[in-house]
């Protein structure tokens, strides 16, 4: 008879981790399929209306209040160097936490469109092209294969630098008046 293995606490945490960790929410932009962990994200929501932070970046659309935190949010086509995304019906925001520094941060993506949950397993991801893609390559975690098709795998922490995240910071500081109208 086999010995009845007891798994801790922490081994249990470890196997539920790794297995979300191959978890990717998959969304559209541009015209091209794109994933994140899903471990990074927060929530989805609609495309709500945002407060403009004049002097910012092409690439940050502007601030929205989520339940009393003023959130940044990132055109994620601009911030590859395209032009502005176009917001129709179909748009979100998807609110994603950075770690910096061991700080968790919430910064809100504008994406076409989202698509669904994939698990990607580690041996069907490639690494990232040293050149071909539309983006810089730090900002590629890897290239995941579904379906016989690529789906761009984005490394969330170096899309949205550490410069970044400090510009974003004095965008959204105590002297940034908080909206009245919740998300």
């Amino acid at each position: 008879m086999g010995a009845l293995v007891k798994a801790s606490k922490q081994d249990i945490a470890i196997l539920v981790e790794e297995e979300q960790a191959r978890q990717y929410l998959t969304f559209l932009l541009g015209g091209e399929m794109f994933a994140i962990g899903i471990l990074n994200i927060k929530e989805i929501i609609e495309h709500g209306s945002l407060t403009e932070v004049p002097m910012m970046p092409d690439f940050i659309r502007g601030v929205i209040n989520l339940r009393g935190a003023v959130v940044p949010v990132v055109d994620l086509l601009a911030r590859f160097g395209r032009k502005r995304a176009e917001i129709t019906r179909r748009t979100c925001i998807v609110i994603i936490e950075v770690d910096t520094d061991g700080e968790k941060h919430d910064v809100g993506v504008v994406v076409d469109a989202v698509s669904e949950v994939l698990e990607i397993p580690a041996g069907e991801i490639e690494p990232a092209p040293s050149f071909g893609a539309k983006i810089r390559a730090d900002f590629i975690q890897g290239m995941g294969k579904v379906n016989g098709k690529f789906v761009i795998i984005l490394s969330v922490n170096n899309v949205l630098s550490l410069d970044d995240l400090a510009m974003l910071e004095q965008a959204t500081g105590s002297d940034m008046p908080v909206m009245a109208e919740q998300v």
